[in-house]
This record gives structure tokens, C-alpha cells and sequence, in this order.
């Protein structure tokens, strides 16, 4: 039988060896100041520097820390689903490896959780220390997911944040999908979502994961969620209406193309060949893509009723997360 704990913090990390031990001890801290029981969920997503041999080393001092190491980088994304799925805790916590988030938000957020009511809290940085070229994109970026998801919060990215535990159970994270964790935890029906402003700090050891890509990749994946919070169950709804309504503009414009021509005909009244119109092949094209779209969201109901699981992550080494 599985023993709940108070607390779970799930770190997905990636090249973080010099900062692990200072954020173990930190958490370690911070949960028996508060009295609580609680596992550190270390997931290495394919780390190159020696961070596997760091947590094996931290694993003798600490028993609370379990592990998970992927056998190459997949992304954060795939790093959290494959923590949440390990989580025993009565609340989930998420951070980053980098000690840029302070574990010392912890209690607070547990309580906003616990005795607030809340199913998910999302951390604030209302205060950033990162360069120009990471904060302004990111103002942009959290504004668009607010505007497209009607979400009222300030920072969707932070990566310290509060769960219940039924939510991180519910959700299924891939792609960059971690950026909208709030967006698919409503989508599964859970609406208390709440927001903490909590301390950022200067990252202390190596380098930014950051990129252009990320950028690019959260864009494509907001549409893909906005998408599937709207028709990831019934993509008829939107392929199959989209494509009658085409296909009903190319048939009308066709029939009376044609009417029109015999109707002038009839009355020896001067007519261009159907042929020779323009319309008359937007028309056709119009009924052609009905015609896919139709079966586009056909395909789409086929697919999801027998779709497997998407997530398949090659694990080739953990500590207790079996």
C-alpha cells in the first residue's frame, strides 16, 4: 500500500550538479522546521555532468530523495510527468534545480492549499533576476496565454508551484505543455487557481537552459492546448464544422455559377463559360477542402478512441521509484 506523505517536491534538472546538494539540504530544512514528512523526487533528464553521481552520493545523507534518470534529455515536460506520477505526497511541489526558487515558500503555499482551498498555487517572480532577453519575452509570452486562456495569472512559467495531490494525478504533461500546467489542470476541472508572489533569485552556478527554440516550441504548444481544452475529445466539432460550411459555400457557389450560365443561355443573353471564371475553380477548391477537413475530423474521433499512451520515456536508472 502506498504511504502518503505530507509533502512531495518534484526538481526535474538537467546539467545541475554543483547547485543539488545546497537545494537538498535547503528543502530538508525547510520541511523538518515546518514538521513535516516529505520525499525530494529528483528527476535527471539526462544530465551529462555528473548530476546522477550527485544524487547518489546525496541519497546515503538524505533517504527522503528518490530518483528517476532518463537515458537521454527529453524536457522538462517529460521530467514532470514521470515526478507527478511518483509523487506521494498530500500536496506536490514543483521547482527548479538552479535555486532560483526558494524552498522556503513552501509552507506558505501548502497552507494556501490546505487551508485556503486552493487546487493548484502558481508562484509570482514578481521580482526577476534574469537579463532583459529572457524578461521581456517572457511578459509577452504570459500575456498571450493570459489573453487566450482567460487565466488571471501573472507569471504561468514559474517553475515553483503548489499542487493538490488529485491534480498532478489528472493532468499528463508532454511537449512544453509544463508552461500550462494551470491551463490543463482546468481543463480537467479543476478551477481554484491561485497565485503566490514568492522570492526569485540570481541563478548561483552555471548556465541558463533558455532559448529562442522554447520560445517558438511554447507558442506552437498554447495553440495545441487551446485547441484540445476546446476539441481534444470531440475534433469533429471543430474539423467537421469547419468543413461542412465549406463545402456548402463551394456547392452553392457551383450551383449557381452553373444556373446562372443556363439561365442566360436560355435567354440568348451574353455569358462567360463556366470555365473561364475564377470562381468557379475557388468554388471547387472550397468543396475539396470540406471534403478533407470532414474527413480530417473523422479521422480525429477514430484516433483518439484508440489511442495508447503517449508518454514512453526510456528510464534506465532510478533510486526507489519503482
Amino acid at each position: 500500500m502506498e504511504h502518503k506523505l505530507d509533502i512531495s517536491v518534484v526538481v526535474p534538472l538537467y546539467n545541475e550538479a554543483e547547485s543539488l546538494p545546497e537545494l537538498t539540504a535547503w528543502i530538508d530544512r525547510v520541511a523538518r522546521g515546518e514538521g513535516l514528512s516529505y520525499e525530494i523526487i529528483l528527476v535527471d533528464d539526462g544530465s551529462d555532468d555528473g548530476s546522477w553521481e550527485v544524487i547518489e552520493r546525496l541519497k546515503s545523507s538524505c533517504p527522503a530523495i528518490r530518483a528517476i534518470g532518463f537515458a537521454r534529455n527529453y524536457g522538462k515536460s517529460a521530467a514532470l510527468y514521470c515526478g507527478f506520477a511518483a509523487a506521494r505526497g498530500e500536496v506536490v511541489f514543483t521547482m527548479d534545480a538552479d535555486l532560483q526558487d526558494s524552498p522556503d515558500e513552501i509552507p506558505a503555499m501548502r497552507r494556501m492549499i490546505l487551508d485556503e482551498g486552493y487546487d493548484l498555487v502558481s508562484g509570482w517572480k514578481r521580482k526577476r533576476h534574469d537579463p532583459v532577453g529572457k524578461r521581456w519575452p517572457s511578459k509577452f509570452f504570459n500575456w498571450t496565454a493570459r489573453a487566450v486562456s482567460g487565466i488571471r495569472l501573472h507569471d504561468f512559467n514559474c517553475g515553483l508551484k503548489a499542487y493538490r495531490r488529485k491534480v498532478v494525478k489528472a493532468i499528463e504533461v508532454y511537449g512544453e505543455m509544463h508552461r500550462y500546467i494551470p491551463i490543463l489542470a482546468r481543463q480537467a476541472g479543476f478551477r481554484r487557481i491561485g497565485e503566490k508572489a514568492v522570492e526569485h533569485r540570481a541563478r548561483k552556478y552555471g548556465e541558463s537552459k533558455f532559448g529562442l527554440e522554447r520560445m517558438v516550441k511554447g507558442y506552437l504548444d498554447l495553440i495545441t492546448v487551446s485547441f484540445l481544452s476546446r476539441f481534444g475529445r470531440s475534433p469533429m466539432y471543430f474539423f467537421g464544422s469547419l468543413g461542412t460550411l465549406m463545402f456548402l459555400f463551394g456547392g452553392v457557389t457551383t450551383v449557381w455559377i452553373i444556373a446562372a450560365k443556363l439561365y442566360k443561355q436560355y435567354h440568348d443573353l451574353p455569358l462567360r463559360p463556366v470555365a473561364d471564371q475564377p470562381l468557379f475553380y475557388l468554388a471547387i477548391l472550397a468543396v475539396i477542402l470540406g471534403v478533407q477537413l470532414f474527413l480530417a475530423g473523422f479521422l480525429g474521433e477514430l484516433i483518439d478512441r484508440n489511442s495508447s499512451d503517449r508518454n514512453k520515456y526510456l528510464i534506465d536508472r532510478t533510486i526507489d521509484c519503482k
